[in-house]
């Protein structure tokens, strides 16, 4: 929808224009008085209606160029510039731009209470949608931003407990996921999306406790399981070597008994006394 408007140098219609004011003044001062004030006349009217065609444009920023309502064109090229005379330019600004959502209150996948904010930056990158697709570029950008952070947030849990499944806390791939929606939803009004990340994730004060103890628990299961497994490994590999270097024989109630010795040893919480049994087994 953008287009480039018509323009020129600004100084070169100045020159132009002030070489037009020395002509005429030496063309009316040699016919007479009369031809003098004509001439000032003219210029004075043409130098009125050029001047509603300059206008300064700074690094990164863009006029919008409107002709009685109707869009002409777009100047982005910095500097002093001229356009059609008798239009109105509007200002719009090309610097790359951040805008941080207010911490929401959001139920994730799961039903649980999350509370999530993220951080948006963006650029207009079409300036005739920026100014006539929407009312106000900036807020539309922040109401949308807002929009694409609860359904995420809705869409993921804020823990995957189940293999392969994308959880709030995926970072990279959330953000990936925010951006892109966000992309298409700000489409619409010219704006480019270069970045939306998650800044604040936390489950909200009324369940953040409960959720607390529940990760702790799934921590200290996990951490069993990986000394379990290790254990039972080291045993296997005791009663192989033992039988193996033919430096016992041990029936199915000894292998038992050291069995649960091994594991006892390898799975307690607090080092073990030993205990020297100068008896038999069975007595």
């Amino acid at each position: 929808m953008e287009r480039r408007a018509f323009r020129v140098s600004g100084f070169g219609v100045l020159i132009g224009l002030l070489a037009l004011g020395a002509v005429l003044a030496w063309a009316g001062w040699t016919a007479g008085e009369t031809w003098l004030i004509a001439a000032a006349i003219v210029w004075g009217i043409v130098a009125t209606v050029t001047a509603t065609g300059f206008t300064v444009i700074n690094p990164n920023e863009a006029k919008v160029v409107q002709f009685f309502g109707r869009y002409i064109g777009t100047v982005n090229q910095a500097g002093f510039q001229w356009v059609l005379p008798f239009t109105s330019k509007a200002r719009v600004t090309l610097r790359v731009r951040n805008f941080e959502t207010a911490k929401l209150k959001v139920n994730d996948a799961d039903g649980n209470p999350v509370e999530i904010a993220a951080v948006v930056v963006y650029k207009v990158a079409d300036t005739a949608k920026a100014t006539f697709s929407v009312d106000d570029y900036e807020q539309y950008v922040a109401i949308q931003s807002e929009a694409a952070v609860r359904h995420l947030a809705t869409s993921h849990p804020y823990d995957a407990h189940e293999e392969g499944r994308t959880s709030l806390r995926d970072g990279t791939e959330v953000a990936a996921e925010l951006t892109t929606e966000l992309s298409d939803r700000t489409q619409l009004a010219g704006v480019e999306v270069l970045e939306a990340r998650i800044t604040h994730l936390a489950y909200a004060p009324e369940i953040a406790q409960a959720m607390l103890v529940r990760q702790q628990a799934a921590q200290v299961v996990a951490a069993r399981t990986h000394i379990v497994a290790g254990a039972v490994g080291m045993v296997q590999l005791a009663l192989t070597k033992l039988r193996e270097d033919e430096v016992v024989e041990l029936d199915e109630e000894r292998k038992a008994q050291m069995v649960s010795n091994l594991l006892v040893v390898l799975c307690g919480d607090k080092a073990t006394q030993p205990v020297v049994n100068a008896g038999s087994l069975y007595g």
